[in-house]
């Protein structure tokens, strides 16, 4: 065995590097290695000929490509570790404010008394919205979605801050981190009065006013909840629990949201925009909407008994597990075990939801069956908040808005950590073209039918098919307008309508 002094001269010879044989010309490259990561750019020098444009690395879905250097989220997927600037999940759900967090993700450091004060009323100070924005949102559809609705007006307030836009007032006013700093307090403290409006517009009712003496979370729910009440507070334990919602949502590194945040700032456009471009991605079924399908799954189950013959369909690959299994992690999602202790208190105060006891008889049944174990399918964040958003009265169609709310700290947090990276580039993925080249022109008149034109075939409505049997089937001429039949003489009644108009005009 070697002595540490062997050890420590074995460590100062070895060099962090990659040799790399090229077999196509048997060429030698030597690629630096920093920080375990490899420069893709590096790799371009491997071609066979010089005028060749390089090998690129090829990675769809960016499954192992790192776009930029972040002290702000660090996880463990093996290990089911989950730290903010740090700090371990588990302990921050218990022990901070979600604007405390908020305020960890965003400046680096948990905040001191003074501090948080100050970063609170900063926010709550910007929980009002313009009233041209509620006339905007009242003039959405009664049936809206309300992540629609949260998504257009994020990107309609861009335009009530033109002092806050690149384009408009310089691409460097960023620089100025008062300025900055004034559209983090804005979005955060307006997110939640917009996602307050959209669901009270859902429900038919008027919209609250924020009311600034209290908490972020319990102002939300007060926003939501009150009718005609002049001291109307939200119960302690649901401001709690949501509070741990929030922070365990607040930030999760480079996931699909985030780095859409991250790709559009790279544009240097204004933070409204990107971030109702994070919040759209967010929208997809793959990402804030999968909560939804967890809910339709064990409504489908039904009952306990049920479970077994749906695993078994699972093996068979004729039904799919949702909730279960991360593209990160590879054993138990640290956030899911602080949502099952939510799930309890939620449950103490407002009775036990029945779907609670499928998931939890799922879990056990799961995690006992080598099938899944074998394939490190624990469940995820979304397994449990669905479950306990349900429980708390939310309708499905609000659990993305109420995702959308506490990451947007983590949006902004990438947003500025991003402007500030002397190495920042505006996002442009390459390609891998694999499609024709070279192909003649042909002009309108001698080019052949193609299958491509079955991609026109589009759903027809009730209105389209009902139009479709009662008018006269026609192609057009382009000449003068006038509708043809299939064998490209006029109709009579196209004749007749083409006489009469002359009639008329020679009058």
């Amino acid at each position: 065995m070697s002595s540490p002094v062997e050890q420590q001269k074995k460590e100062e010879g070895k060099k962090n590097t990659f040799t790399v044989i090229d077999n196509r010309t048997g060429k030698s490259f030597e690629i630096p290695i920093t920080n375990e990561t490899v420069k893709s750019i590096d790799f371009r020098q491997f071609k066979e000929q010089q005028s060749d444009f390089g090998t690129m690395i090829y990675d769809p879905g960016y499954y192992n490509t790192a776009v930029c250097k972040s002290q702000i989220t660090y996880i463990d997927g093996d290990r089911g570790i989950l730290e903010y600037r740090g700090y371990p999940i588990e302990e921050l759900a218990e022990k901070s404010s979600f604007l405390e967090v908020g305020y960890l993700l965003i400046y680096g450091d948990l905040p001191n008394r003074e501090q948080l004060n100050v970063w609170q009323t900063k926010i709550m100070n910007h929980t009002f919205i313009h009233e041209n924005l509620i006339s905007m949102m009242k003039g959405f559809r009664y049936d809206a979605h309300p992540m629609g609705m949260l998504i257009s007006t994020m990107s309609a307030m861009s335009t009530f801050y033109p002092d806050a836009n690149p384009s408009l007032a310089g691409v460097d006013i960023y620089k100025n981190k008062q300025l900055m700093n004034k559209q983090i307090f804005r979005i955060l403290g307006k997110l939640p009065t917009i996602a307050a409006c959209a669901y009270r517009h859902r429900i038919g009712r008027p919209y609250n006013d924020p009311l600034n003496t209290f908490t972020y979370t319990e102002n939300f729910l007060y926003m939501l909840d009150r009718l005609s009440e002049t001291n109307y507070k939200p119960h302690p334990t649901l401001t709690r629990a949501l509070d741990k919602l929030f922070i365990i949502h607040a930030d999760h590194e480079l996931n699909c949201s985030t780095a859409t945040m991250r790709q559009i700032s790279s544009t240097l456009v204004d933070p409204y925009t990107a971030v109702a471009g994070a919040a759209s991605a967010l929208y997809g079924p793959l990402h804030g909407g999968a909560t939804e399908a967890v809910l339709r799954m064990l409504e489908a189950i039904g009952t306990v008994e049920n479970i077994p013959n749906f695993l078994s369909l699972v093996k068979q690959k004729k039904q799919r597990l949702m909730g279960f299994g991360h593209r990160v992690y590879k054993s138990y999602d640290p956030r899911a075990k602080i949502l099952k202790k939510v799930t309890q208190e939620i449950f103490d105060l407002l009775g036990m939801n029945p779907l609670m006891k499928i998931a939890v008889e799922l879990e056990r049944l799961a995690l006992s069956d080598s099938y899944f174990i074998d394939r490190q399918l624990y469940p995820n964040v979304d397994f449990y908040s669905g479950i306990i958003y349900k429980s708390m009265g939310f309708p499905t169609d609000m659990f993305p808005v109420l995702f959308s709310i506490p990451r947007a700290a983590g949006w902004l947090a990438h947003w500025v950590e991003g402007l500030s990276d002397p190495e920042l580039r505006i996002f442009r993925p390459r390609q891998v073209y694999l499609g024709r080249r070279g192909l003649t022109y042909a002009p309108l008149e001698s080019r052949q039918a193609s299958p491509q034109n079955e991609k026109l075939v589009s759903f027809s409505s009730g209105f389209d098919r009902r139009r479709d049997v009662s008018e006269v089937l026609y192609s057009f001429d382009e000449s003068c307008a006038i509708p043809k039949t299939a064998t490209g003489s006029k109709n009579q009644l196209s004749a007749s309508i083409e006489q009469s108009f002359g009639e008329k005009l020679s009058l």
